[in-house]
């Protein structure tokens, strides 16, 4: 697999080249706007055509508003739609694979109670936007009645859906924090079971490679450096052997050694575990 990370765009989306650049990822994910924001900032053509040029066959993804929502009321359902379709249509400009997003939370009402208002939405979502570029849901902690932070609950969305560029990131950290064991072979080897039972291998298309600073459970997002939290280098000596990942592109969206972020450190040290074995014919 591919090793990479979110990198800044500060400066127009050109920038994030060589902000991958210095720290060798193989892979980036970037904001096309602002995540704390509804309004959508277009990013400045001549910054596009100076991204697309130096990219090169880089995969790209974006990451979605932090602000969508699946489970609001009809205005923030809306606003949702928006916000994911604007994305959409600019991970198309940007040649980025797909827009991977957070389902938002039900507030309590359970997941059954907005399940079909949440299908609805990402059906709108699938319609209005190219068919080249992936709705991608990432898997969440658990806290606070947050949608999909079990297989069982995004597969039950992919299946309703029934659409190809629907598909799954996983993130390590909200994996641990909603209590599948992935740091250890035999619970992984379970976790990829029922990934293939309930959702299907084929939908898996990036992973976040983050480690956890809370416990097995814990509900909470709380992100840590490779190697420094509860998953560990064997943990991810574990995950990166096992085959459900092969090939999967591994970004990293760690605090960093200095507090900055992903960096050259962390990307270096999920490396060496990659070097550190081959799969089996």
């Amino acid at each position: 697999m591919k090793i990479g990370a979110h990198v800044s765009t500060a400066g127009g989306v050109h920038n994030a080249v060589q902000n991958a650049l210095a720290i060798e990822a193989e892979c980036i994910q970037i904001f096309a706007s602002s995540p704390r924001a509804w309004a959508f900032k277009s990013q400045d053509s001549g910054s596009v055509d100076k991204f697309l040029n130096q990219i090169n066959n880089t995969p790209v993804f974006l990451h979605g508003s932090y602000l969508i929502n699946l489970g609001g009321d009809s205005q923030l359902l809306q606003k949702s739609i928006t916000s994911l379709v604007e994305h959409m249509h600019a991970a198309s400009r940007l040649k980025a694979k797909g827009v991977i997003f957070h389902c938002g939370s039900h507030k309590g009402a359970g997941f059954e109670a907005i399940f079909e208002q949440a299908v609805n939405c990402l059906e709108t979502v699938l319609e209005q936007t190219p068919n080249e570029t992936l709705l991608i849901i990432e898997n969440s902690a658990g806290a606070g009645g947050q949608i999909g932070s079990t297989l069982a609950e995004i597969g039950q969305l992919i299946s309703k859906i029934d659409n190809p560029r629907l598909n799954v990131c996983i993130d390590t950290q909200h994996t641990i924090a909603s209590g599948y064991d992935i740091s250890k072979p035999e619970t992984l080897e379970s976790f990829a079971d029922e990934f293939e039972h309930e959702i299907g291998i084929n939908r898996l298309v990036a992973v976040h490679a983050n480690d956890s600073k809370t416990e097995l459970g814990s509900g909470k997002d709380r992100h840590e450096n490779i190697g420094y939290g509860y998953i560990g280098d064997n943990g991810f000596r574990n995950i990166l052997r096992h085959e459900l990942f092969t090939n999967i592109p591994f970004i990293l969206e760690v605090p960093g050694i200095e507090g900055n972020g992903p960096d050259l450190a962390n990307i270096n040290r999920l490396k060496k575990i990659r070097e550190e074995f081959s799969l089996p014919e």
